[in-house]
């Protein structure tokens, strides 16, 4: 079949069948991804086996259709769209973004200028991390009173709320900057981790001989009134995965110094007897802006 014939016949299928008032834009997507698939079909002569696989693959993989979003690379695609935009509107010097997963979850504790992350579970087991910065906007003027929201893995690479051995909100928080636009938290260094070995997501990345692995990484939604929201993450520097993230999340900018601090005044200030890391990292805000798409992702969250 000829692709005009594919046309007509989507046409006939879709529009030609419309008896209602139909939503227009809902319609014309449908239209074009449909008529894309029956192409693809085509191209590639898949049989109706196939095509029905495809079809178990999708109904079996959907509680990993977030994971599977990153690491066939849609997600990092969108962002890719999002900053073309903002650059086309005239922004630059914001903290770069980068995608958010699947693992945020709404409703963590919120406290002013400070948080401990961790509910001292894994003490011992550990490096303890202690992250520090400012929210500024894009000509260094700090911004009190900003949000930032913050989770990471733990040891094991799990997350709270997904993994039901931690407790709720463990290594989740929310900071407001202080009056200085200033936050710090305490927490442990995160450990990378990789999709589930016998999960939908690892069994396509097999079959596409890639890897699942992603490096150690902080999460971070950081917004401000009157300003874009930010959603982003930094990378633990030195991970074996750093610039081989199945989930295409890592980028310059976004991996700061990682240092590891032992001085006995140091220690006794932060009340500890051992050695640990230090991150320091600002983030900068773009102002609103009407010529940019909003940064807000509409889409469905966990929340507890």
């Amino acid at each position: 079949m000829t692709h005009p014939e594919i046309e007509a016949l989507v046409k006939a299928f879709i529009l030609d069948t419309a008896s209602g008032k139909a939503d227009a834009r809902v319609q014309s997507v449908v239209v074009r991804l449909t008529t894309d698939l029956f192409k693809a079909i085509e191209d590639l002569d898949l049989s109706a086996s196939e095509v029905w696989k495809g079809i178990e693959y999708f109904a079996e993989a959907g509680p990993e259709l977030g994971l599977l979003a990153a690491g066939l690379g849609l997600e990092r695609f969108l962002d890719i769209r999002a900053d073309e935009a903002e650059a086309k509107a005239g922004l630059a010097g914001g903290t770069p973004r980068t995608i958010e997963g699947p693992l945020y979850v709404a409703g963590a504790p919120a406290s002013e200028g400070f948080a401990r992350l961790d509910d001292g579970s894994e003490d011992g087991q550990g490096e303890v991390l202690f992250m520090q910065g400012t929210v500024f906007d894009t000509s260094g003027k700090p911004l009190p009173g900003a949000s930032v929201e913050v989770w990471h893995a733990n040891l094991l690479g799990n997350y709270s709320f997904f993994d039901k051995t931690q407790s709720d909100f463990n290594l989740r928080r929310t900071i407001t900057t202080d009056s200085e636009g200033r936050y710090q938290f305490r927490s442990i260094v995160p450990m990378g981790y990789g999709c589930p070995p016998q999960g939908t997501t690892q069994r396509l990345l097999d079959l596409l001989g890639r890897h699942g692995r992603r490096p150690a990484h902080i999460h971070f939604f950081v917004s401000a009134p009157g300003h874009r929201k930010l959603t982003t993450q930094i990378n633990i520097d030195g991970d074996e995965y750093l610039w081989d993230d199945f989930a295409f999340a890592s980028r310059e900018g976004l991996v700061p110094a990682l240092r590891h601090v032992e001085s006995p005044r140091a220690l006794a200030e932060h009340g500890l007897d051992k050695p640990f890391a230090s991150i320091d990292f600002d983030f900068r805000l773009y102002a609103d802006c009407a010529a940019a798409p909003v940064p807000e992702v509409e889409r469905t969250r966990a929340a507890a």
